[in-house]
């Protein structure tokens, strides 16, 4: 079964989970001549062809247009960092400069400043060693292309990544308070509404104050369907009442908010497991992943929520948020290379759009150039 590790939910679970929560808010064409009907059907054709090669040209221009504003907040939100290494990726990657032990001393200082980490770091360090003995460089402005090929080639993401967004799918989103977890639903809700299907959200934070009215708000800007509920409300009959609203109403997407925080870290993990053996069994067809969300701007504490939760969730993806400003911008690096989960969403800004697909080559750029 795919989701959270342990045991089977429990006969009170079911009792619970099986009844609905009554708290959750639910020109007419002159005639003409064969003649001039042929002359204006080939004309008509023409003109609609060129009008449907004009909007396909729009699309793919105003698509240009989205990365490369999306890539210049992404490398503005990255300054911090790279000034951070700057001086000492340069002074590591001179031209002068032997591919020595003190060469690899110092790229080690520059990417573990950038909060890459030691573990990663190390990683990165080894491979590169490999391969320019295998390549017999000696260059030190080559080694630099060969450093950022090899880490954009380690955050590469696998073709079926984003494979959940053409299937039905149920995605858990989950995280401690204060890193954007609900805003990033909102985000994320907007990003596939978007790319045609049909979104609902389910708002199962139910003990932080206002984030019921917080995720509301943003499925009105998003425009999709919510399933909400009382303040203090169960978490659990919640995203029951909200699986059974997406089976009737054939939902593609839904995108459930949970808790960061509740009496202890022990009934965190509890209540989320029971989330998903509801969901395991209510929506058995359904396509499931598990975001954890971390805050860009924490440096290596977002690598030890990471490394808490993967305790006891099969996590499948990471969405790093705040980057629009963070000196630790390396820390990507350091949780992809450690937990081995891949980040699959960056947010660069508080917008609507300020969530976007990872792109591994983009942020590499941005990072080090």
């Amino acid at each position: 079964m795919f989701g959270f590790k342990k045991k089977n939910i429990t006969e009170n679970e079911q009792e619970v989970t099986e009844t609905l929560n009554p708290e959750v808010e639910e020109v007419s064409i002159n005639e003409t001549d064969s003649e001039t009907k042929d002359t204006s059907i080939e004309t008509e054709t023409s003109v609609t062809n060129d009008a449907s090669l004009d909007s396909e040209t729009e699309e793919v221009a105003t698509e240009e247009v989205k990365k490369t504003g999306f890539f210049a907040k992404l490398k503005q939100g990255l300054t911090k960092t790279r000034d951070n290494i700057k001086n000492r990726i340069d002074v590591a990657f001179d031209e002068s400069r032997q591919i020595d032990d003190e060469f690899y001393e110092d790229l080690e200082e520059a990417l573990v400043m950038a909060d890459v980490g030691i573990d990663a770091t190390e990683g990165i360090i080894e491979r590169l060693k490999e391969k320019v003995k295998e390549r017999h460089i000696f260059d030190a402005r080559e080694c630099k292309k060969l450093l950022l090929d090899s880490i954009k080639e380690q955050m590469s993401l696998e073709k079926d990544a984003y494979d959940f967004e053409n299937t039905q799918s149920v995605v858990l989103v989950i995280g401690v308070n204060g890193v954007g977890k609900t805003t990033t639903v909102g985000k994320l809700a907007h990003n596939l509404k978007d790319n045609g299907r049909k979104v609902m959200i389910v708002a199962a934070d139910t003990f932080r104050a206002a984030a019921t009215e917080q995720l509301e708000e943003w499925a009105k800007r998003a425009d999709v369907d919510i399933i909400s509920a009382q303040e203090g409300a169960d978490p659990s009959g919640v995203v029951f009442d909200a699986v059974q609203s997406a089976k009737k109403k054939n939902i593609d997407t839904l995108i459930c908010d949970t808790a960061g925080r509740l009496h202890n870290k022990k009934n965190l993990m509890e209540e989320l497991k029971k989330m998903n053996r509801i969901i395991d069994r209510e929506f058995p067809d359904a396509k499931r992943e598990n975001f954890i969300v971390l805050d860009g701007t924490t440096g290596q504490n977002a690598l030890i929520q990471a490394r808490e939760f993967a305790n006891v969730a099969d996590l499948t993806g990471i969405i790093i948020t705040k980057l629009d400003g963070t000196a630790k911008g390396g820390i990507v690096v350091a949780i992809q290379s450690e937990l081995k989960i891949p980040v699959k969403y960056i947010g660069v800004g508080e917008g609507i759009e300020d969530l976007q697909k990872f792109d591994a080559n983009a942020f590499v750029d941005a990072l080090f150039e």
